[in-house]
């Protein structure tokens, strides 16, 4: 199997392990950007007149049969190929003679493996990011439930003021809204189409970027050839950035559904389903699925740390270093869209305890509301507080439920805007159905 770059000389088979590395088996998630890939630069080049018509179509057919292929996993990426561009180059020249050699015309590897990884980044973010909206809209369903359930608020770990089961599920439907806007800012950077800036400083030939680039469904050209190559990595950190939000944001919620679901808690109950044993104690239920998660997190974010650290300090233009950067990208958007899967199923069937969330709401929540009712009376503040904190065990009981409800100002226990969120979460929906959907109309068009 010819490698694209081999010249007259073999190279030292060890030094051949170390440089392929594992990038055979990472590619085969790449294999189908690949091909949209080359399928739009192969009608840029008859286009520009490099390929005739009856070239481009039989070159068009091999790569929709590799497709066909990689969907039944079937198209093979060996340690010889090293990559997936040399797999897809050599199946071409098996089949097709000199003419599959005529697909790498201007074109690098280094601006083929950009393109699969934009169009891959397009693509997970958008399954990304339709499965946090329907997580988000998971939790305004569950705030709506449980609006008028009072629960204890925490600071510092300990009881600070009324809060409710409402509340708390409704702040984790606007945290994942607000994840929704990192997520579109990665999605609108890997947008930009690199084809044609070849190994960083154009091209010998009139290609027209633009061409390509309303193939593939970009929503532009990236300009400047030697920046193309300068932000690899850079759109990768950020990809993995978006992630990582939503990641520590299932991790919060994760340390609060282990404590709050404790028996010395009581507030949340998961289903028996959730969780997993022990092999030494008949009576455990472990929450592993919420462990997991906090360590899945704490993996996004070292992948976060990776990427920069491998791309701070190179050099302008293409360095081999940046093939590292290609694994924990595609990992951290396995853990993130695995996860989310999961916490979709988890909200919505996790229980709320009434009972015991209004039994923990103890009176010594209340002090701040003391305190207020004074200073609505025209007392300072500062002597209220100093009054409240002094006479604590004489304080009027103070009914929780009641309580929540008559707090109306924006955000409040009684006023938490859900229909507004759900609103706002359609919307986003409607907004992402209409690009997925010009994305994937774009590609499937390539191959038809």
């Amino acid at each position: 199997m010819a490698k694209l770059w081999q010249k007259n000389y073999k190279l030292n088979e060890e030094i051949e392990k170390f440089t392929v590395g594992n990038d055979y088996l990472i590619d085969k998630n790449l294999i189908k950007y690949d091909v949209y890939g080359s399928i739009a630069h192969a009608g840029m080049l008859n286009k520009i007149g490099i390929l005739d018509k009856n070239e481009f179509r039989k070159l068009k057919k091999g790569l929709i049969e590799i497709l066909k292929l990689s969907e039944k996993n079937k198209f093979a990426i060996t340690p010889k190929d090293e990559d997936v561009h040399t797999a897809i180059e050599n199946h071409l020249t098996k089949k097709l003679g000199s003419l599959g050699k005529k697909i790498h015309t201007a074109r690098s590897r280094n601006d083929q493996v950009l393109v699969d990884l934009r169009l891959y980044s397009k693509d997970k973010l958008i399954e990304v990011q339709t499965l946090v909206l329907q997580l988000a809209s998971a939790f305004a369903d569950k705030a709506e439930k449980y609006k008028e359930v009072p629960m204890p608020g925490y600071t510092h770990s300990r009881k600070a003021m009324p809060s409710s089961a409402g509340m708390y599920f409704g702040s984790f439907a606007e945290s994942l809204a607000d994840d929704m806007e990192i997520l579109e800012e990665a999605y609108e950077l890997n947008d930009q189409c690199p084809l044609g800036s070849g190994a960083g400083y154009g091209l010998p030939l009139d290609v027209d970027r633009k061409f390509a680039s309303n193939q593939l469904g970009f929503g532009k050209v990236q300009n400047n050839s030697l920046y193309v190559q300068n932000s690899r990595g850079k759109f990768e950190s950020l990809s993995i950035f978006a992630l990582g939000s939503v990641m520590a944001d299932l991790a919060r919620l994760s340390n609060d559904l282990v404590i709050f679901s404790m028996d010395e808690f009581g507030f949340f109950k998961l289903p028996d389903e959730f969780c997993t044993g022990s092999s030494i104690m008949p009576q455990k239920k472990n929450p592993d699925v919420f462990e997991l998660t906090r360590s899945k997190s704490a993996k996004v974010d070292s992948n976060l740390h990776l990427v920069k650290a491998i791309c701070s300090k190179l050099q302008s233009g293409y360095n081999r270093d940046l093939q590292m950067a290609k694994e924990p990208l595609i990992e951290s958007f396995d853990i993130a869209i695995s996860t989310l899967a999961i916490f979709k199923m988890v909200i919505e069937k996790i229980g709320v305890n009434k009972e015991k969330c209004i039994a923990a709401c103890t009176q010594e929540m209340f002090a701040t509301e003391h305190a207020y009712g004074l200073v609505k009376k025209g007392m300072p503040f500062r002597d209220a507080y100093r009054q409240t904190a002094e006479n604590m065990e004489n304080l009027p009981k103070i009914n929780p439920a009641k309580n929540i409800l008559s707090k109306k100002h924006i955000g409040s226990t009684g006023n938490l805007g859900l229909g507004k969120l759900k609103r706002q979460i359609k919307k986003i929906g409607s907004e992402l159905g209409s690009e997925s959907a010009k994305f994937h109309s774009k590609l499937n068009k390539l191959v038809k």
